[in-house]
């Protein structure tokens, strides 16, 4: 069997009834208008959900204005990547593409991954091929991703992966309930590590295709901060799930990093140690054919 099957006709003027596209913001009016006018462009013409993380600039009464039609989760406060989680509760299709407020899908692309999930039951996520910006450079982590060394599984297509972007992934909506979906404890940044590992430890396939395309348009010069939230969060992942040797190891690591004046690794250090206690508590280490998987990752050149 091919990796996707071919994209299915559909009526127009129809939404589709197997994707709806989840899209967290806050504070970004200008950015998330101009991601639902791309959404609302694509044929598939998939449902939207939008998830308002406490904007206080009149993003609300934009998007419920915008022709997309997008049902609007106002939630009054900022809740991270936990948004995308009751955006897929809101979903009523059997699947859900997350986008952020700068990034959307490529025409057709939704098609292809809905086939896909519907000929490879196992499969839980989809982790799709990054474009970024005008120039449609090809994300590093797509690299990444298609060299997993992970071994191929004739019931899944792609490549198996234990990571994604979450910007770029289309989830089973069943799967990813069942999983718990994004984490509390990480709030937001580099929290997609944990989702792939609580997938895969309920059985379900975690894979990257490259025929399904994600188109990703970040502001020039990033946000500031987002690498010590991410190493925070790559060391309460590693608390979470992952044997305490292991975790100590990284720990060590970082309060060496620490030590030698890294600012971003003290930061990173007094984040992890303040989740700590929430993190020992709701630790879960993996099965051990998931934490075989995880340090063969380990070992990968990075």
């Amino acid at each position: 069997m091919s990796d996707v099957a071919t994209p299915s006709a559909r009526a127009p003027g129809r939404h589709s009834a197997r994707v709806t596209v989840a899209v967290i913001t806050r504070n970004r009016r200008r950015s998330v208008l101009r991601t639902l006018d791309r959404l609302a462009a694509l044929p598939e013409r998939p449902q939207v959900v939008v998830v308002d993380n406490g904007s206080v600039d009149a993003t609300v009464d934009a998007v419920r204005a915008h022709p997309v039609g997008a049902q609007v989760v106002a939630v009054g406060h900022n809740t991270g990547a936990l948004g995308r989680n009751l955006a897929v509760r809101h979903a009523t299709t059997p699947y859900v593409a997350f986008s952020d407020d700068d990034s959307w899908w490529a025409p057709g692309t939704l098609d292809v991954a809905a086939d896909t999930l519907d000929a490879y039951p196992r499969l839980g996520l989809l982790a799709a091929r990054t474009l970024v910006g005008p120039d449609v450079a090809e994300d590093p982590l797509n690299s990444v991703l298609a060299h997993s060394p992970l071994p191929l599984a004739a019931d899944l297509p792609g490549r198996p992966v234990l990571g994604f972007l979450a910007c770029a992934a289309v989830v089973r909506r069943r799967a990813f309930l069942e999983a718990g979906g994004f984490h509390r404890v990480l709030f937001f940044g580099g929290e997609e590590t944990l989702l792939a590992y609580d997938l895969a430890a309920r059985g379900w396939g975690v894979t990257y295709v490259s025929s399904v395309t994600a188109l990703h348009h970040p502001d020039p010069g990033g946000r500031s901060g987002r690498s010590a939230v991410q190493r925070r969060n790559a060391l309460l992942t590693v608390w979470l799930r992952r044997p305490v040797a292991v975790a100590l190891r990284h720990t060590t690591h970082l309060v060496a990093a620490a030590a030698r004046g890294e600012r971003e690794a003290g930061a990173a250090l007094r984040g992890a140690l303040a989740r700590l206690p929430a993190a020992l508590r709701d630790r879960e280490p993996l099965p051990d054919r998931i934490e075989q998987a995880a340090r063969l990752l380990d070992r990968a050149p990075s």
